[in-house]
């Protein structure tokens, strides 16, 4: 680590501790060459998801899109904001962990009805009646069938 003071590339670290819930790890450093102490962070770094649409254009991915479609489908529902929050956190670490820098919106939106399927079955037929396109009655009642068989 590069000294700010006099530049010399050798340091070393006199405290470490973690801050930000553990998300960061404070470090103080001392300059071997001038004596001078300075701090520094290291964190984990998260590489931007880019996400492939329908229509084949793409870009970055956004919590707070996924959030809003997921708050559409959970309106008027006993589902909580922290249980989203949870839902759309494991969803970016899915995504995050998975080798690909880019991912398509169908493979979003798959992950997205898995988790409300899990939290709330009403929001996860809204979901998917808009995120798959139902385009008549048939549609509809077929995912609901699916729903009521795997309930049995």
């Amino acid at each position: 680590m590069k000294c700010p003071y006099c530049a010399y590339e050798e340091s070393k670290v006199i405290d470490s501790r973690p801050t930000d819930e553990g998300e960061k790890i404070r470090r103080r450093r001392e300059c071997l060459k001038c004596g001078k102490r300075f701090t520094t962070y290291e964190m984990i770094e998260c590489l931007p998801i880019i996400v492939i649409k329908r229509d084949r254009s793409r870009e970055q991915f956004n919590r707070e899109k996924l959030m809003n479609g997921m708050l559409r489908a959970c309106e008027k529902r006993p589902v909580s904001i922290d249980m989203l929050e949870k839902a759309i956190d494991e969803i970016e670490a899915t995504i995050q962990n998975s080798l690909d820098r880019e991912v398509s919106s169908e493979k979003i939106g798959e992950l997205a009805m898995e988790k409300l399927k899990d939290i709330d079955e009403v929001a996860y037929v809204r979901f998917a009646s808009v995120y798959r396109q139902f385009k008549d009655i048939s549609n509809f009642m077929g995912e609901l069938e699916k729903l009521i068989n795997k309930s049995k």
